[in-house]
C-alpha cells in the first residue's frame, strides 16, 4: 500500500503487528504477577510490564517509519524521540497500575483503555514531530480523529478482557486476545494516521525515491530498546522462577527452607522410604535474651543454632524453620533409635556455649519426634504428632526430647477439650473456693485462712488446679477468674465477720498475669469496698519469680496495696530464683516455708534451710507460716525451730463453705 508517495511492504507492516503483539502479550504475561504480590516487587511487576509493554509500542512504531521509502532525505531528532518513549511508557503504567487494582470496577478498565489509548496516539504524534525532513505533514482532522478512535476503542476492547486471566501466570487464550488488541490499537492508529496525513514537499526538484536515511542514534536506539524489552522479558522470568521463587520458599535470617518450602519438600521428596522420622525443636527461654540482650542478638543466635542444626542433618535430611524459635527436621530414612540418637546429638550440640558480640550464651532445646508411618502418613499428621510430642519434653522440664505416643494424644486432646470448656466455666458457675486453716500451734487457734479454687467439671468430675490453672494461665483466663475470687472471697469473710463465725485474714494466690494488668490495685480496692471487708482481712500471695519479674514495677503495686491494709505474704520461699539481697525492698508480711523442706524435715540439710528460713524472717520482722504438715514430729520440729504457725491435713484439708462453718465450731469449742 502506499499513499502521498510513502511506499509500504506489507511484510513489514505484519512485522511491525506481530512486533507489537508480542511485546503487549510478554507484558501481560509479567502483569499477572501483579495479583500474587505487594509492595515493592508489586511495583517492580508493573514497572516491568510497563516498560516491555511501552518499549515494544515505541519500536513497533519507528520500525514502521523506517521501513517506508520516501522521495526525500530523513532524519530523527533524538530528544523528541525520547520524549515520545517516555510517554507511553508512562501512560502504559498509569494503565497497568489502573486495571490491576484489587477491586475490579467498570470505570477503572474504561479509564485504562482511555489511557493507553491516549498514550498510544501522544506517542505517535511525538515521534511524527521528532521527523526532520525537506517537507512538512498535513493531517486532516477528521481522518486523524478516526485513527483515535481506533486506538482508543482497540485499546478499550484489550483491557476489558485483563479481568478474564489477570491472576493466570500459565497461557490463557484471553491473554493472547487482549495482547492481539493492544496490537492493533497501536498498528491501526499509526497506519490509519499515516495514510490520512499530507506531504508537502519543500525541494523543487524530486528525486528518485530511495530508502530514508536513518540516523544512526535512532537506529542504535530502537536496538537498545528492544534489547531492554527482551532484557526485562527474560530477567523477569529468571526473578520469577529463581530470586522470587527462593523469597518464597526460603526463610531470610537463617536461608533455611520455611513452612512453603516445607510443604513442597514433603511432596515431593519425603515419603517413599521405610520409615522416616520429623523432629520439631523449640528453643527454651529465647523470648528472655530477645527481651535482656535485643532482637539483633536474638536473631544472630537463630543463625548460629540453624548452622548447628544443619550440621547436626547433614546430608541425611532437612532443617526448616517454621518461624521465631521453632524448627522443624525431616529425615526421610530413619529408624526409631536412628531418631534418639539424632535428638540426644542436637540437644548436645545446642546447648554448648555461643560468642554473639562479646556475649557467651546459653541456651537449650526441647525436641518432638514422630515417625511414619507409625505416627501418620501425611505432613499435617506428622507435624501434628511431633508437636504434641514437644510439648511433652517442655512440661517435663526441657532440653529433652520424647518420641509420640498415644497416650501424649490422649493428654493433648484432653488439654484442649480442657482449654475449650475452661472458658465456658465462669459462665456456668462451675467454680468453687475452698478453705484451707492456718493455725497457731502453741496458742491452738485459727490465725488464717487460705482461699484455692477448684473447678467442678459437669463431665469430668473436680479438676485438679495443677491441671487447668496452666491452661488458665496460658490463656489469660487467670485474669477474670481471679476478678471473680477476689470478690467471692472477700464477700463470704464479710459474712463470717458479720455473723461472729471467725474473724481471720483469707489470703488467694496471685498470678503474673494479675500485675502485667497493672489494674490490680483497682482490682482489689473495688472488691473491699463492694463487700465492706476491712483491708487487713485480706492477703495475697504471690510467689518468688512473680517477685523478681520486673521487680521495680511489681513493688511498687504491692507498696500502694500494702498502705491500703492489705496483708503480702510470700509463697514457696527457698524454692524460687530471688535474691536475698532483694527480699528486704519487696513489701511482704509473710513467709511461707515450702512444703517441698517440710516433707523432708528429718534431713539434716532441708532442717537447716528450715532453721535459716524462719531466722531470716525473724530479722526482717515477717512472720513465718510452714505448709505440708502432716505430723506431730515436723511440728515437735518447727516449733522446735521458732515457727508456730502452721498449715497442712494435719490441722485441716481445704474445704467448702458449708463445710467449714462446722470446723471452726468444733475448733473453737
Amino acid at each position: 500500500m502506499d499513499q502521498m508517495g510513502i511506499h509500504y511492504n506489507i511484510w513489514i507492516v505484519l512485522l511491525s503487528y506481530g512486533l507489537a503483539a508480542a511485546a503487549a502479550y510478554s507484558a501481560l504475561n509479567l502483569i499477572s504477577q501483579v495479583s500474587h504480590s505487594a509492595g515493592r516487587v508489586r511495583r517492580l511487576w508493573l514497572l516491568s510490564g510497563a516498560c516491555v509493554l511501552g518499549g515494544g509500542i515505541w519500536a513497533m512504531h519507528f520500525v514502521g517509519i523506517m521501513a517506508s521509502r520516501l522521495p526525500f532525505k530523513v532524519s530523527y531528532h533524538p530528544v523528541m524521540a525520547a520524549v515520545s518513549l517516555l510517554i507511553i511508557m508512562s501512560s502504559c503504567y498509569a494503565t497497568l497500575q489502573m486495571v490491576t487494582a484489587a477491586r475490579q470496577r467498570s470505570w477503572r478498565l474504561l479509564a485504562g483503555g482511555g489511557i493507553l489509548g491516549s498514550g498510544i496516539s501522544f506517542m505517535h504524534y511525538a515521534g511524527m514531530a521528532s521527523m526532520e525532513m525537506e517537507a512538512k505533514i498535513h493531517y486532516r482532522a477528521m481522518d486523524q480523529a478516526v485513527s483515535v478512535l481506533i486506538a482508543l476503542a482497540a485499546s478499550y476492547i484489550g483491557i476489558l478482557m485483563f479481568h478474564r486471566f489477570k491472576d493466570h501466570t500459565v497461557f490463557s487464550p484471553w491473554k493472547l486476545y487482549s495482547a492481539l488488541f493492544i496490537a492493533l490499537a497501536v498498528t491501526g492508529m499509526h497506519y490509519t494516521s499515516l495514510r490520512a496525513s499530507d506531504l508537502h514537499n519543500y525541494s523543487w526538484q524530486a528525486p528518485a525515491p530511495m530508502l530514508m536515511e536513518t540516523d544512526v542514534v535512532l537506529l542504535t536506539g530502537i536496538s537498545l530498546v528492544t534489547l531492554f524489552v527482551l532484557a526485562i522479558s527474560g530477567g523477569n522470568v529468571f526473578l520469577d522462577r529463581d530470586v522470587l521463587e527462593r523469597m518464597a520458599y526460603h526463610d531470610p535470617l537463617t536461608e533455611l527452607p520455611n513452612r512453603h518450602g516445607l510443604e513442597r519438600y514433603f511432596k515431593d521428596d519425603f515419603f517413599g522410604g521405610v520409615s522416616g522420622a520429623v523432629f520439631f525443636v523449640d528453643l527454651d527461654r529465647f523470648k528472655s535474651i530477645n527481651d535482656t540482650l535485643g532482637h539483633d542478638i536474638g536473631d544472630l543466635l537463630l543463625r548460629d543454632v540453624s548452622a548447628r542444626l544443619t550440621c547436626c542433618v547433614g546430608g541425611k535430611g532437612k532443617v526448616f524453620r517454621l518461624g521465631g524459635d521453632e524448627f522443624l527436621i525431616a529425615l526421610p530414612d530413619c529408624t526409631a533409635v536412628a531418631a534418639e540418637e539424632v535428638a540426644q546429638h542436637i540437644l548436645q550440640e545446642l546447648k554448648k556455649s555461643y560468642s554473639i558480640e562479646g556475649n557467651e550464651l546459653y541456651v537449650t532445646a526441647s525436641v518432638g519426634i514422630s515417625m511414619t508411618p507409625a505416627h501418620g502418613t501425611d505432613r499435617s499428621a506428622l507435624m501434628k504428632a511431633a508437636d504434641t510430642a514437644l510439648y511433652t519434653s517442655k512440661d517435663s522440664g526441657k532440653n529433652k526430647f520424647s518420641v509420640f505416643d498415644l497416650e501424649m494424644n490422649r493428654h493433648q486432646v484432653r488439654r484442649m477439650s480442657l482449654e475449650k470448656d475452661l472458658r465456658k466455666a465462669m459462665a456456668r458457675s462451675e467454680f468453687m473456693v475452698v478453705y484451707q486453716p492456718k493455725w497457731d500451734s502453741l496458742l491452738n487457734v485459727t490465725v488464717g485462712l487460705e482461699a484455692l479454687l477448684r473447678w467442678r467439671h459437669p463431665e469430668h468430675g473436680v479438676i485438679s488446679p495443677g491441671e487447668f490453672i496452666p491452661i488458665a494461665e496460658e490463656t489469660g483466663l487467670i485474669v477474670p477468674i481471679t476478678y471473680w475470687m477476689l470478690h467471692e472471697v472477700c464477700g463470704q469473710n464479710m459474712l463470717w465477720h458479720q455473723a461472729k463465725v471467725a474473724s481471720v485474714a483469707v489470703s488467694i494466690n496471685m498470678s503474673a498475669r494479675m500485675f502485667e494488668s497493672g489494674s490490680l490495685y483497682e482490682v482489689v480496692e473495688e472488691a473491699l469496698s463492694r463487700s465492706g471487708l476491712a483491708p487487713h482481712f485480706l492477703e495475697l500471695e504471690i510467689t518468688e519469680s512473680i517477685a523478681m519479674n520486673n521487680m521495680e514495677e511489681t513493688v511498687a503495686q504491692l507498696s500502694k496495696l500494702r498502705d491500703l491494709g492489705v496483708r503480702v505474704s510470700l509463697d514457696d520461699f527457698g524454692t524460687g530464683f530471688s535474691s536475698l539481697g532483694n527480699l528486704d525492698e519487696i513489701p511482704v508480711n509473710t513467709l511461707k516455708i515450702d512444703q517441698v523442706f517440710i516433707r523432708k524435715s528429718k534431713m539434716h540439710s532441708k532442717k537447716a534451710i528450715i532453721s535459716n528460713i524462719i531466722a531470716i524472717a525473724s530479722n526482717l520482722n515477717m512472720e513465718v507460716v510452714a505448709e505440708g504438715v502432716e505430723t506431730t514430729e515436723q511440728i515437735e520440729l518447727l516449733q522446735s525451730l521458732g515457727c508456730r504457725v502452721m498449715q497442712g491435713f494435719y490441722y485441716g484439708r481445704p474445704m467448702p463453705v458449708n463445710e467449714l462453718g462446722q470446723w471452726f465450731i468444733e475448733n473453737t469449742a
